[in-house]
């Protein structure tokens, strides 16, 4: 039984193909060496499973058998105590505290915010020459996320906590996320330097929201973990609490953001899709409720299929802590091991014509956790799965019920790296104009 699989040589060479072109890079080694190949990083060495049953080995292995991986790169933007980078009974206990406000009524309470919000932005956007999908997108699912997270409602301290998170996300360039040699301030100099001033800028804002939530709770997120105790009666620290809002800040808009524009650029790029959508969406009247709208099932498929051709990120790793056995390799602590969102969303076996935006497929036939997986699975799939996919649905559907749109770039975007994360080449150009039929949803 070998210890690692086949795959490329050259940890320099390799690293700088996953950052540079992680796309063509993946799918030349599945092609090259099959679904389970070794990537030798410049970290370490990761074992990419890019097949439903090697997939299915890590998500369903205990717990215990992983550690966080991406500590130097994901944790450089989420911070050390976050939940994606905790472990055992500490991300178990805080798990369980995070994830209600994301699911059932909780979630569904903040429906109409969604909606309202898309029209306002909408609407701002339409009043110009030109907008960008994607920033759009973001200034909604930010919007929504401050609500939600922190509780936020005053126009000008919303204003405050975007600048800051677009700032810090900025910041933060790719090579600075995978080579820690970078990571130095250098007297307070350079790139690594300015992420940790915005990184700086972002906790102020929130240590004075944590002082609100402190004196007049309210029943968002950040009130929950001001108020959170353990069972020795502790409460949760500072640093863990700007740790956990800085996670669900990133994680929870960026995104959905990028998800939506890739979603608006491929139903404006097939018409047959276009017509269909809106036929459901139109059946709902002019002003659609938002909750009706997330139960509309070609909705539902859009976005599926939206998620499943470009997922926001390549791969899940997970550190091995516990020798453990994938397929016929045994893997030993300190290796990496990766479900590969992309390669196993690109089967043609699962997927026929995987290249072609389908929404179709999810309506033929449901697909296993083990082969569907934008938002990871097992024991650390995305706590806002949920949420993310219900204001996919809301903020397509109530854009599209109100306006027309007009992409500006005839080919098709492609997938670029912002850090950890992907997104559409441009961020998809358009015009916007109002709809011929129906009243259009204005904002207050």
């Amino acid at each position: 039984m070998s210890h690692l699989p086949r795959g490329p040589q050259g940890r320099f060479l390799t690293t700088y193909q996953f950052i540079a072109r992680p796309y063509e890079f993946l799918h030349r080694c599945a092609a090259t060496y099959g679904g389970v190949f070794n990537v030798p990083m410049y970290n370490g060495d990761v074992v990419m499973a890019g097949s439903p049953a090697s997939v299915q080995d890590v998500m369903t292995a205990p717990p215990e058998t992983f550690v966080p991986y991406s500590t130097k790169s994901i944790g450089l933007l989420l911070g050390p105590q976050s939940l994606l980078m905790l472990s055992g009974e500490r991300h178990r206990r805080e798990r369980k505290l995070l994830t209600p406000p994301f699911h059932g009524d909780r979630m569904r309470a903040y429906a109409a915010a969604m909606a309202d919000v898309t029209a306002r932005r909408f609407a701002e956007a339409a009043r110009a020459p030109r907008a960008v999908a994607q920033e759009v997108a973001q200034a909604i699912s930010l919007d929504v996320i401050l609500r939600a997270v922190f509780g936020v409602e005053e126009p000008a301290r919303m204003r405050a906590f975007a600048r800051a998170v677009v700032a810090m996300g900025d910041a933060l360039t790719p090579a600075m996320a995978f080579l820690p040699f970078l990571q130095r301030e250098l007297g307070g100099f350079g790139p690594y330097a300015r992420f940790r001033r915005r990184v700086a800028d972002l906790e102020a804002l929130m240590r004075g929201q944590i002082e609100r939530a402190r004196a007049a709770p309210g029943d968002d997120i950040l009130s929950l973990l001001v108020s959170a105790r353990y069972d020795d009666g502790s409460a949760m620290s500072e640093q863990a609490i700007f740790d956990e809002l800085r996670t669900l800040l990133f994680a929870g808009h960026e995104t959905t953001a990028i998800a939506l524009a890739w979603a608006l650029d491929h139903v404006h790029r097939d018409p047959g899709v276009l017509a269909r959508l809106l036929g459901e969406i139109d059946a709902l009247g002019p002003e659609p409720d938002p909750e009706r709208l997330a139960a509309l099932p070609y909705l539902d498929a859009v976005c599926k299929e939206a998620l499943r051709l470009y997922p926001v990120v390549t791969e899940v790793p997970r550190l091995v802590a516990q020798p453990f056995r994938l397929g016929e390799h045994e893997l030993q602590p300190g290796t990496g091991v990766a479900p590969c969102v992309l390669l196993v969303h690109h089967l043609p076996e699962l997927y026929p014509e995987p290249s072609r935006f389908r929404p179709e497929r999810f309506l033929e036939r449901k697909f296993s956790p083990f082969e569907y997986l934008p938002f990871g699975g097992g024991s650390r799939r995305c706590i806002g799965a949920a949420f993310a996919l219900f204001e996919m649905k809301i903020v397509l559907g109530t854009a599209l019920s109100a306006w027309q749109v007009r992409l500006l770039d005839e080919r098709p975007p492609r997938p670029v790296r912002r850090n950890v994360t992907f997104g559409p080449s441009g961020g998809v150009p358009l015009v916007l104009s109002a709809r011929a039929r129906g009243a259009l949803r204005t904002a207050a």
